[in-house]
């Protein structure tokens, strides 16, 4: 199993102005392998349904360019451009692996058949990390002693370790990388223990959530958690920081200032989002074996006039922690199809057609209960099908509710749901 711990650099001025020079250079680079291949691409090209009348490669045809023959010419750039050499060789392949793995997914589709979008040049600034593939090896680039991390041709930067490596994790290779508030070194770490699944027919307790814009999700216990909303709170202060910058000159010295400023505020609610999922994500694992969600089309649903809540809420960002949370602790989670849940009674059956306006069930065989509850009930009586589980929640089916949702406050930290 791999896993990234992220830990704060402390470097010295020197070690940062060395830093970002390397950025620079690898994001030169990077634009000019990008051209190389944008243009070996453009002179093989032919149509084959009609002849150009716009325009047709002039000269001799290129060879076909990869990874290996631009990195074979990373001697020659080190040549004709003497800055590269004060950089160490491994990140410069990486850098160009980076390109590499770009251009395979434009161009190859998936096991979905989808593909992602075309390699753009990048602006500056907009490569600020680069990676050592190697650490505490012979030939590494970087070596982690105690809290001193020694990288090669930049020197030993002091790592604030907020939580320890745990004993047998190894150290696979370290990414630095520039946030709005410093320098941060993520390692990637191998545990070879594999956790321990929990077989199927010792799943005890199972549910079923159901995310949503006004609760974050509801169970089919009952138990809902409030949207914490963190974007929009901080609109205000992010809209007032944003028109100090638009009159600043551009470029300037106190556009960079205020512009790490807007940068602090983008950085501060997107780490506020990411530790509330994983409180929800640690709460629901410790509380449940079997956890059944909803596979939704987050893209298509961000296309809508609810893009800003959508996006607020990153319900695809909660799905993956939660994930990867259960693979950890060796419970189960499940997606079903989400299609027809919130119409469907979870009672009898029967379709009861509702708008998004709409937020209680209420079915002619008297279950009167919040929506989200009964989507909740829905998905886990999809989730269950073929495991020695009960799929109705515990509800009576003989007997008419009307109950409202319970909210679930979450307080503890991370550390502490972790342990």
């Amino acid at each position: 199993m791999l896993l990234t711990y992220q830990y704060k650099l402390n470097p010295t001025a020197q070690q940062v102005v060395t830093m970002e020079t390397w950025g620079e250079l690898l994001r030169r680079h990077y634009n000019y392998a990008l051209g190389q291949r944008l243009d070996w691409l453009n002179r093989t090209r032919s149509l084959l349904d009609r002849c150009s009348l716009v325009c047709e490669p002039i000269g001799e045809i290129p060879h076909k360019v990869d990874y290996y023959t631009q990195a074979s010419d990373l001697k020659q750039t080190k040549e004709l451009f003497p800055k590269y050499k004060s950089i160490y060789a491994d990140c410069q392949q990486q850098n160009l692996m980076r390109l590499d793995k770009a251009w395979k997914r434009w161009l190859v589709p998936d096991k979905n058949g989808k593909r992602g979008g075309r390699p753009r040049f990048k602006k500056r600034g907009d490569i600020c990390s680069f990676t050592f593939p190697r650490v505490n090896c012979a030939k590494a680039g970087a070596h982690l002693t105690g809290n001193i991390l020694k990288l090669s041709k930049i020197g030993e930067i002091e790592v604030i370790l907020h939580r320890p490596i745990l004993d047998g994790f190894e150290l696979k290779q370290v990414t630095i990388l520039k946030k709005a508030d410093g320098w941060y070194a993520s390692f990637s770490l191998e545990d070879k223990s594999i956790p321990k699944v929990l077989p199927l027919d010792d799943i005890k307790t199972a549910t079923g959530i159901d995310v949503g814009l006004e609760k974050f999700l509801t169970t089919a216990d009952g138990q809902s958690i409030e949207v914490p909303q963190y974007y929009r709170k901080a609109q205000a202060t992010l809209a007032r920081q944003q028109r100090q910058l638009a009159r600043k000159t551009k470029g300037s010295k106190n556009y960079q200032k205020q512009a790490n400023i807007v940068a602090l505020i983008h950085l501060h609610v997107a780490r506020q989002r990411k530790e509330f999922h994983y409180q929800v994500a640690h709460w629901l694992v410790n509380s449940y074996d079997l956890i059944i969600f909803e596979n939704l089309n987050i893209k298509g649903l961000a296309r809508t006039r609810l893009a800003k809540s959508i996006l607020d809420v990153a319900w695809g960002a909660f799905l993956q922690i939660m994930q990867a949370v259960a693979v950890r602790r060796g419970k189960h989670t499940r997606g079903v199809d989400p299609r027809g849940t919130s119409i469907n009674c979870s009672d009898c059956g029967v379709r009861v057609e509702k708008t998004l306006a709409v937020r209680v069930h209420s079915c002619s065989c008297g279950l009167v209960i919040d929506r989200d509850w009964n989507s909740a009930l829905n998905l886990l009586k999809l989730g269950s099908v073929g495991l020695p589980i009960p799929g109705c929640g515990g509800l009576d089916v003989g007997q008419p509710l009307k109950q409202q949702v319970s909210y679930v406050n979450l307080r503890c930290s991370r550390y502490i749901a972790c342990n």
